[in-house]
């Protein structure tokens, strides 16, 4: 393949690697690809008309909406809907999750789980956000409403998962379980071509992503890690670089290009993190895997994780697979 691949013809060439589908994977991917296309023009003129700012709501975790937030929920959900190859979606955005009742997605065989925009709290200055999703099998008979159950599954059951992220150029990238492939979309013409083709994390990453602002409350041995960063070895390329942006799409794409780790430990204040599992960690612990990474929630492995509730929240660790093991080590040894 070389760089005018398109993700349509992508997808077509692909088809062989998910048979049971019948299509229905390739035609939702490409729902996802509208939606994408369609938030990325609205985040691109943010600064010009009235959707910055915030909704004067919250979500269901307490946060206060953004207005980009309740736009991309919205544009997500309807390219879900007509597409009717998903038969109900969970979004970070809504209390509980969604079932399309009709005929036509009553018969459809997946699920998706969507974080419509990851970071948008930093849409007004300008920083780099992202949408993340996670596609999985239905469990209920095909004809019936899905239930929970549906939504409950870890991640080890992920049929594909991806993110889009909104830069300084826009990308999708994805897997189905048989690598990872990034896309960059060409504004003067609304096509996503391949750009980033069997993405691997470098094994040698140097860069660390952790809101040290939150020092004082973290577990000692995330607190030795990071002065194990911070030590001046040359061998092993210490001291690393800290780079920390506060949208998980952005950070962790930086370090699947370059090589790094991102952490969102627990402390002492929220010892389950603040990230969710099925919105966020999942679909990114699937990635960093296919990419050769590793995720944990410091551990365990997050894809092992049973959820028990839609907007769980866990402790993440992920990238680069020495690096995270690193982190195991200090806090074993500290636990």
């Amino acid at each position: 393949m070389n760089k005018l691949t398109t993700l349509g013809q992508f997808l077509i060439e692909r088809q062989k690697d998910f048979p049971y589908s019948k299509g229905e994977l390739s035609r939702l991917l490409s729902a996802i690809r509208l939606a994408a296309k369609i938030v990325n023009r609205e985040v691109n003129k943010a600064g010009l008309v009235d959707i910055l700012g915030a909704i004067g709501s919250e979500n269901i975790q307490g946060e206060e909406q953004q207005k980009l937030d309740v736009y991309a929920d919205n544009q997500f959900m309807k390219s879900m809907e007509l597409r009717g190859e998903v038969c109900g979606v969970a979004s970070e955005e809504q209390d509980s999750f969604v079932v399309f009742d009709n005929d036509r997605s009553n018969n459809a065989s997946y699920v998706i789980m969507i974080d419509p925009l990851d970071g948008s709290s930093n849409i007004d200055v300008n920083v780099t956000v992202g949408t993340i999703f996670s596609i999985y099998k239905r469990k209920t008979p095909v004809g019936k409403a899905v239930t929970l159950d549906d939504f409950l599954q870890p991640g080890t059951e992920q049929v594909a998962a991806g993110y889009v992220v909104y830069g300084s150029s826009t990308m999708i990238v994805f897997s189905t379980g048989k690598g990872v492939n990034g896309f960059t979309l060409d504004p003067s013409i609304g096509t996503f071509h391949l750009s980033h083709p069997d993405l691997k994390i470098p094994d040698n990453g140097k860069i660390y992503s952790i809101n040290e602002g939150n020092y004082a409350h973290f577990e000692d041995g995330i607190k030795k890690y990071l002065k194990f960063c911070q030590e001046i070895d040359v061998p092993t390329n210490r001291p690393y670089t800290s780079r920390y942006i506060g949208s998980l799409v952005a950070d962790f794409h930086r370090n699947l290009l370059k090589g790094g780790i991102y952490l969102y430990p627990g402390t002492t204040i929220k010892p389950d993190g603040k990230l969710r599992l099925l919105y966020e960690c999942n679909p990114i612990a699937f990635l960093a895997e296919q990419a050769g990474g590793k995720a944990t929630t410091g551990t365990q492995r997050i894809l092992d994780i049973i959820p028990k509730e839609l907007h769980q929240r866990v402790p993440f660790i992920v990238g680069n697979t020495t690096m995270v093991e690193k982190v195991e080590e200090f806090i074993l040894a500290n636990s």
